[in-house]
């Protein structure tokens, strides 16, 4: 077998399970589950239309980069979203099935094993996906803590000159998981500097980018690419889904875009991993980001949950609204994983512990006495769980 899998950690919800099952949940409450990002707002109707429409599409073989109206489609939602020329269609824009599994192959792709010691590096917290990918491509995934203090930014004087030199490829996540924070402009400047300087690959997650609550759409990294005269868009990967966007994450529809030299190399992997999106699919994905109206709604009804939220818990709970995203960062007033076994053992409410989202680097853990809230859930019952996360902080208070 492969050596490299005994240096994969649980996944957080595996070791969420293991957590709650030291304990019993009051059955007196009917249960809530927050802990994970999983879109429960139905899905449009056009959509699936669209997917039953496709289904002769099942005849035939698809390839790997997908029809040519499929990555049109993709191309000029770009352009219309960030506001920048569309991407060639044909060598800057890849389908994927989610971005899930093409962050996660991408690393194979990326990473240089002929090359001593190569490094991957991951913001920290992080989707775990990151740091998988790091160690089963070879490499020894390194970690930039992002802390309030110093507004969850990407702290790269955290890392000596050593590692840098050995860094093959950064993921980069902004929105941020699990903080919301929008990466500035500026802080992409350095990032871009950084990938000149020493050669490095940058794999851009905004899967959260359609989830904001104001008029600023969130910065893209192939928008700031562009603001800073980067149009080749060197070195630089973004991937993106339609799983949040438009509440599918069944279809498992996503693409990444970018610098067609990198992309290109993608490809060939994953015409050997057999990757190829399902005709149906492509069908239904090319309907969903033709239409804007169903985001717009969409964000509507996250905008609302938000509201609730920190209007409810803002008295108890240090909480803000984050810049775009679904989730809610909250500390605790107790060890996070305390804070999260009793909540579930006394009001039938789960919620992530921060510090499962989270590695060990530069002496601390900077997900403990975190917790990570999915507002992914209706209305009547995200007000629901809110108020028991109330009555149950105040009973700790």
């Amino acid at each position: 077998m492969n050596p490299y899998l005994d240096k994969l950690q649980p996944y957080p919800f595996q070791k969420l399970a293991k957590l709650f099952g030291a304990v019993t949940a009051d059955t007196a409450y009917s249960p809530i589950s927050l802990h994970i990002g999983e879109p429960k707002h139905p899905t449009p109707q056009f959509i699936k239309d669209a997917l039953s429409k496709g289904l002769d599409g099942l005849a035939s073989y698809p390839t790997t980069v997908g029809s040519e109206a499929l990555r049109n489609a993709i191309a000029n939602w770009l352009q219309q979203r960030y506001d920048i020329p569309a991407p060639d269609a044909r060598t800057q824009v890849l389908p994927v099935n989610g971005s899930r599994e093409a962050l996660f192959a991408f690393a194979q792709a990326v990473i240089d094993r002929s090359k001593l010691n190569p490094v991957v590096v991951c913001p920290n917290p992080f989707y775990q996906i990151y740091e998988g990918a790091a160690l089963l491509g070879g490499a020894m995934p390194h970690f930039l803590n992002t802390l309030p203090e110093d507004d969850y930014a990407l702290n790269f004087a955290q890392l000596s000159e050593v590692v840098w030199q050995r860094t093959q490829l950064i993921y980069v996540c902004s929105p941020g998981n699990p903080n919301g924070r929008v990466m500035p402009l500026a802080e992409w400047q350095t990032l871009f500097e950084m990938s000149d300087r020493y050669g490095f690959v940058i794999a851009a997650d905004e899967c959260y980018s359609e989830i904001y609550f104001d008029e600023d759409k969130p910065l893209g990294a192939l928008q700031a690419a562009r603001q800073l005269g980067r149009g080749d868009y060197k070195n630089l990967v973004v991937f993106s889904s339609l799983s949040k966007r438009s509440n599918v994450p069944g279809l498992r529809s996503g693409f990444v875009a970018g610098d067609a030299a990198v992309l290109e190399k993608f490809a060939l992997y994953r015409t050997y991993h057999g990757c190829a999106m399902n005709p149906a699919v492509q069908a239904a994905t090319i309907a969903a980001w033709n239409d804007e109206a169903h985001v717009v709604e969409n964000r509507r009804l996250y905008a609302a949950k938000f509201e609730l939220a920190i209007r409810e818990l803002c008295p108890i709970l240090p909480v803000r609204k984050p810049d775009a995203g679904f989730y809610l960062w909250v500390q605790t007033p107790i060890a996070d994983t305390a804070y999260a076994q009793q909540l579930y053992r006394d009001y039938n409410v789960s919620v992530l512990p921060g510090s499962f989202l989270a590695r060990e680097a530069h002496g601390i853990n900077p997900g403990a006495n975190f917790i990570r809230l999915a507002l992914v859930a209706g209305l009547a019952e995200t007000q629901e769980a809110v108020r028991r996360i109330a009555e149950f902080t105040n009973k700790l208070n």
